[in-house]
């Protein structure tokens, strides 16, 4: 062994020796195995990343399946599961997923798709093609799409090849034809493929060249070109995109030439064509969803009549808006008027339910097809059955769908059986209809839906009509009145009408008694009512007893309207007086500034803050240095809102002087301007704007200098230099103001900017700038529990998945720092609904968020403009300065004399109200008062 290792060595060197460039090629080699090495170590990270991706991947699977457990109609999450199950490749798990989803909602044209070609690849090496049949068929029932039927039938020619393949394609090809053959812009593509079929077939009839076809060959062959020519007479008959190139196809294929009657039809359809091509233009320019371009479309096509070509307007419509329920309520409607076929209707009906399921009129116009029809009671049960589980966003909508049943269920009765199956059905559903409201519809809207018990109503006159049974009726009249219904005249008289018709005098009268009684809206017109049946009906005692009753009950009802108009005008003058205290108040401070004026002119006068309300050039009291002498020799010392004594206090510190010369250059600047040159027809008001803005005169001039010709622009600064957040921009002409408040809510470094008329609140109390709306806004939708760090764009971005977005607005808080709230308006409540119910509860961030229709409470009546408010303070209202009491401020009153207010004991059942007007009699002391008590103590 050594001696075979020796001459190993040996013969290696001698190698070298003969070839010195081995060294370097072992070299090369090493380096060669090194960098191989290095390859295999990348791809075994790119292993180890895409097992990172696979376990992320099956995590946010299994995530999204259990988020469709909680809430199956997720509609967004069923897509995401889908995508995230296509792109894994788990074809078993992606197929029940698409299943699961198919079944709760129509799916679009690219999901089809996207499933259809999966199976077909799917089932390539199965024999068994009816699989893919089937759902091709469940899919041409969602919408009618032209891709789809194209699709079906290209899918179907590969089993020509089977028994009855041939004719199987044909029947297939003849539906698609009638589904999408009048689409203007892609019906031409299944015309040519039907073509292009049916010339493959003749290619294959055809005898080889130079051999005369036998008789049969001949028929065969014959029928074949009929068919051709057949359906190139049919599609030169209807109005296509692009139909002048099948024209001249034809005259090309033809040996025979073009008849005189398809160049008739074809010059007739072209006319039409040049009609519809108006209307096709737009839609091809436009973005989606089209909606005012489908509604034209759909008008011109109901001027023109022809009910093939409104129907395929409104299938493209749809395919475009199937989540606008408007847009199916009409195509519902004209099926129902004019078409009336049955299978069309109800399976139009069925797709608008199952698009827009939150919108109750489609669920009870479906409901009243059905019954048009004559579908089976099960069939009609199951609908309104899923009608209640859609998820309706008013509780009405749940009154209105079950007025629908139940009408539907009355019309089943034979009342002329004194007991039926039917009539035992009606009566059981109205017991469940008052249950469903008052623990469903009451436990999720907070109301029932039903203030006035229509249904009620409407089950007592069924048995008082119906079925002679008064005593039924009157108790479910004893419960109507009962839920607060009582206090109405109309109640009443709606109670009185029944007695009247189906009832005895006795009844009747005992009625109007009870009318008489609790009526508070309009009990003359009551008292009237049982006068009047006196009149026919009753005796002298029974017309006496009236009389008494009525009289009674009038004079009850004066004593009480004059105790509420008294009150009123007490508190009016509690008004006027408050308001001429406010007047004194304000004018005294004024002759106060007019004598500190005339006695210090050379003074420079301290700028005052301007409110929102206040006047632009306002005169602040003079400004008074501490150590100044007044008329009498003595020392006084200056506060934030003035004089507060002559002599110092122990401890005053004076503001520094560095402080109070850049407090004075901030406030000086706002008096700059001249008050003459103030105009309000010709300014605007500028307000929440950020603390921090920099230069905000420049960024405004910049603003609004396209609006027109700039006058003066006044940025209000406190007194320690610091912006306030708004200012007032004066134009030189009154015709820049309009154009001015069209930059209202403009964003300005990320807060909304109000654009205001500029008005004198002194002589316009009542003037409102900002309208505070307490309506429900249907289009508008109200977001909380928003991450701080959510932008504008991006909530923008995930709405519109929704509908069209008008507007985003982040709630703010003056500083510019989010409250985690905003507001989303949307081009109608259709959409705003859909956004609900599609963005409750997603998570954003990982917040979850709530979203509900806006709906602003109602504002406090305490807290508007000239309201009285009860007060409890025995004190006068203390009148400070425009920016409030400051802190330095002194008060003079000794502490003998400061009383607190007494607090308002907890009471119940309207006592709080007395308690409260109690205090509010209280009068303001006058000067002798104070001058009394304190010579007293």
């Amino acid at each position: 062994m050594a001696a075979s290792s020796n001459a190993e060595q040996t013969q290696l060197q001698d190698m070298e020796e003969e070839d010195p460039g081995m060294e370097e090629r072992e070299m090369e080699s090493d380096d060669d195995d090194e960098e191989g090495m290095g390859v295999e170590n990348s791809d075994d990270e790119e292993e180890d990343d895409s097992s990172e991706d696979e376990k992320e991947n099956e995590a946010e699977i299994q995530r999204l399946e259990e988020q469709l457990s909680i809430n199956a109609f997720d509609y967004n999450c069923h897509v995401d599961l889908i995508k995230l199950l296509k792109q894994e490749g788990e074809l078993i798990r992606l197929r029940k997923a698409r299943q699961k989803m198919s079944e709760l909602f129509p799916l679009t044209e690219e999901i089809w798709l996207d499933w259809l070609k999966d199976e077909i690849r799917l089932t390539e090496e199965e024999p068994n093609r009816e699989k893919v049949y089937e759902l091709f068929e469940r899919a041409i029932k969602d919408y009618i799409c032209p891709d789809i039927w194209l699709e079906y039938a290209q899918y179907s020619i590969g089993g020509m090849g089977s028994p009855g393949g041939i004719e199987k394609v044909r029947s297939i090809f003849e539906r698609a034809l009638t589904a999408v053959g009048l689409h203007m812009t892609k019906g031409n593509t299944v015309w040519e493929a039907y073509r292009e079929f049916e010339n493959a077939i003749l290619s294959t009839v055809q005898p080889p060249p130079g051999r005369i076809p036998s008789h049969e060959e001949q028929e065969l062959l014959n029928t074949q070109l009929e068919r051709i020519h057949t359906l190139f007479r049919r599609q030169l008959a209807i109005p296509l995109m692009d139909m002048e190139a099948t024209y001249a196809e034809y005259e090309e294929w033809s040996d025979q030439g073009v008849a005189e009657t398809v160049v008739h039809q074809y010059k007739k359809a072209l006319q039409q064509m040049e009609k519809c091509k108006a209307l096709e233009e737009p839609l091809l320019a436009a973005e989606p969803p089209k909606l005012t371009e489908y509604q034209t479309y759909i008008d011109f096509e109901l001027k023109e009549g022809d009910p093939p070509r409104i129907q395929i307007t409104f299938e493209r419509a749809l395919a475009e808006n199937c989540l606008v329920p408007d847009m199916w309520a009409k195509y519902n409607t004209y099926l129902d008027r004019q078409l009336k076929i049955k299978d069309l209707v109800l399976s139009t009906h069925e797709r608008a339910v199952r698009n827009c399921p939150w919108t109750m009129g489609l669920w009870k116009s479906y409901l009243l097809a059905l019954e048009r029809h004559g579908a089976d009671h099960q069939t009609v049960s199951d609908v309104f059955e899923k009608a209640l589980n859609a998820g309706f966003i008013q509780a009405t909508d749940y009154v209105e769908i079950w007025q629908a049943y139940l009408d539907y269920l009355r019309r089943r009765v034979d009342f002329s059986k004194e007991s039926s199956k039917e009539l035992e059905e009606l009566r059981g559903s109205f017991t469940r209809s008052l249950d469903y409201m008052k623990q469903d519809v009451e436990e999720r809207f907070g109301e029932s839906g039903d203030p006035s018990c229509v249904i009620m109503q409407i089950w007592a006159k069924i048995e008082a009509l119906h079925c002679k049974n008064m005593q039924k009726a009157r108790e479910l009249w004893d419960i109507i009145m009962t839920k607060g219904n009582a206090k109405y005249a109309n109640m009443w008289l709606e109670y009185y009408n029944l007695e009247r018709s189906y009832g005895d005098a006795i009844h009747c009268r005992k009625a109007l008694h009870r009318a008489v009684q609790c009526t508070s809206d309009y009990p003359e017109h009551v008292c009237e009512v049982l006068l009047t049946f006196e009149r026919v009906e009753g005796s002298l005692e029974d017309w006496d007893v009236a009389v008494q009753k009525t009289e009674t009950r009038l004079n009850r009802v004066n004593e009480q309207r004059a105790k509420v108009a008294e009150k009123e005008a007490n508190l009016a003058r509690q008004d006027v007086d408050r308001a001429e205290q406010r007047r004194k108040a304000k004018a005294e401070k004024k002759g106060q500034k007019k004598g500190q004026k005339d006695f210090r002119p050379r003074e420079k006068r301290k700028a005052e803050q301007d409110d929102y309300h206040n006047e632009w050039n306002e005169d602040s009291p003079p400004k008074r240095h501490r150590g100044n002498k007044d008329q009498t020799g003595e020392e006084y010392m200056e506060t934030e809102t003035g004089v507060s004594g002559r002599n110092a206090p122990p401890g005053y510190k004076p503001t520094p002087p560095s402080v109070k010369k850049a407090q004075e250059a901030a406030a000086q600047k706002q008096h700059d301007d001249k008050p003459e040159l103030r105009n309000d027809n010709s300014s605007v008001f500028i307000s929440n704007l950020a603390y921090t803005l920099e230069e905000p005169e420049e960024k405004l001039r910049t603003l609004f200098e396209p609006c027109g010709p700039i006058n003066q622009i006044r940025p209000i600064f406190s007194n320690k230099g610091g912006f306030k957040g708004y200012c007032y921009v004066q134009f030189e002409a009154p015709v820049s103001v309009p154009e001015a408040l069209k930059l209202d809510r403009r964003e300005v470094e990320g807060r909304p900017m109000f654009v205001s008329p500029c008005v004198d609140k002194n002589k316009n109390p009542d003037f409102k700038v900002f309208k505070y709306n307490t309506s429900i806004e249907k289009q508008k939708i109200f977001i909380s529990g928003l991450p701080f760090s959510c932008t504008k764009e991006q909530l923008e971005e995930i709405s519109k998945k929704y509908g069209t977005v008008v507007d985003v607005r982040l709630v703010t808080y003056r500083s510019g720092k989010p409250k985690g709230l905003a507001y989303v308006e949307f081009a109608d409540e259709t959409q705003a609904s859909q956004a609900v119910l599609k963005m409750d509860g997603m998570e954003i961030e990982t917040n979850k968020i709530s979203v509900a229709i806006s709906n602003p409470p109602r504002r406090n009546m305490m807290d508007k403009p000239g309201s009285s408010r009860p007060t409890t303070d025995l004190m006068p209202r203390q009148v400070y300065g425009s920016r409030g009491r400051g802190r330095t401020q002194l008060s003079l009153l000794p502490r003998s004399l400061h009383r607190q207010s007494a607090p308002i004991s907890k009471v119940e059942n309207g006592n709080a109200a007395t308690a409260a007007n109690t205090a509010g009699e209280a009068k303001p002391l006058s000067n002798s008062d104070f001058a009394r008590m304190i010579l007293n103590k």
